[in-house]
């Protein structure tokens, strides 16, 4: 099922999407994040839009389907080897002795999640170097802690498409930890939707690509991360309890704009669109703040 967030007059209603249409649910059934908890059951969504008029997708506003944060939003860096190794030399001075040997993980400020069409806060008063980041993105959908890697996929509710918008050079200015130059608000796009784990089977098969003004700038599959899926989920709850409704980014691969020669960054009127395959597609425009 893929369950989208559907505004309604200024109250989100959860809508479940099929090819071009949705079917939108009676507000007062609750939200998508009522649904990735448990306090609303998935087959009684299916029986409240049983008989619901389709909504071309195009006459409704989605936004993240996502709201309703437990913490930051959990990320993952360098998880495809062809990422890590374009940035050799680039990272001005805080380069890793090596390649990790485990999954590394940073967070962003859940302020950051705008919806699938919605403008990114452009501002270049804060950065000069905005980058894209195109990522397969999951939610947790059951509590664990210290998951096994065989057990892990069982927490995994539904997957999503997020661009991990980041500021380079904040990110350097900060000591090379990555929280500052990866929180600015209203940057990260989430959605379209999400699809809900049981229509995922082979993670190999998806692909995750992001196109800069109709040039595409990446293009990968999943089968090349690094560290796998139920990896990132046994290591990142090893003594640490992730809860349904947590979100978590898994890497982005090769291609972004900070390791081109010349290099590309992001500007005011910039379209970015973001497509993981079978999970829908992201289209944001960069859009000055006034007085940016």
């Amino acid at each position: 099922m893929k369950l989208a967030a559907v505004n309604l007059g200024g109250t989100w209603a959860i809508g479940v999407v099929d090819a071009d249409s949705v079917r939108v649910a009676p507000a007062g059934l609750g939200t998508v994040d009522d649904v990735i908890r448990g306090l609303v059951d998935v087959e009684k969504v299916a029986l409240a839009v049983r008989g619901a008029e389709p909504r071309p997708l195009e006459d409704v506003r989605l936004g993240s389907p996502v709201q309703r944060f437990n913490r930051d939003v959990l990320c993952t860096g360098w998880n495809y080897l062809d990422h890590f190794y374009e940035s050799a030399g680039k990272r001005e001075g805080q380069e890793p002795t090596a390649l990790p040997e485990h999954p590394t993980f940073f967070t962003k400020g859940p302020d950051t999640v705008i919806g699938p069409s919605d403008d990114i806060a452009f501002d270049q008063a804060i950065s000069s170097k905005w980058d894209y980041e195109a990522e397969l993105a999951l939610v947790i959908g059951l509590d664990g802690r210290s998951i096994p890697e065989e057990r892990a996929l069982e927490h995994v509710f539904g997957y999503l498409v997020a661009n991990d918008v980041s500021q380079r050079d904040l990110q350097r200015a900060h000591g090379g930890q990555w929280l500052k130059g990866k929180s600015i608000d209203a940057t990260m796009p989430l959605g379209p939707w999400i699809t809900t784990a049981d229509e995922i089977g082979d993670h190999a098969d998806l692909r995750v690509s992001c196109e800069l003004n109709g040039e595409l700038m990446q293009d990968a599959s999943v089968a090349d991360m690094a560290f796998s899926i139920p990896r990132l989920i046994a290591e990142l709850s090893h003594g640490m309890t992730l809860r349904a409704g947590d979100v978590l980014l898994t890497g982005t691969p090769s291609g972004i704009g900070n390791a081109r020669e010349p290099q590309v960054f992001l500007g005011d009127g910039d379209v970015v669109v973001t497509r993981v395959t079978r999970l829908g597609t992201l289209r944001n425009k960069l859009v000055s703040l006034a007085g940016g």
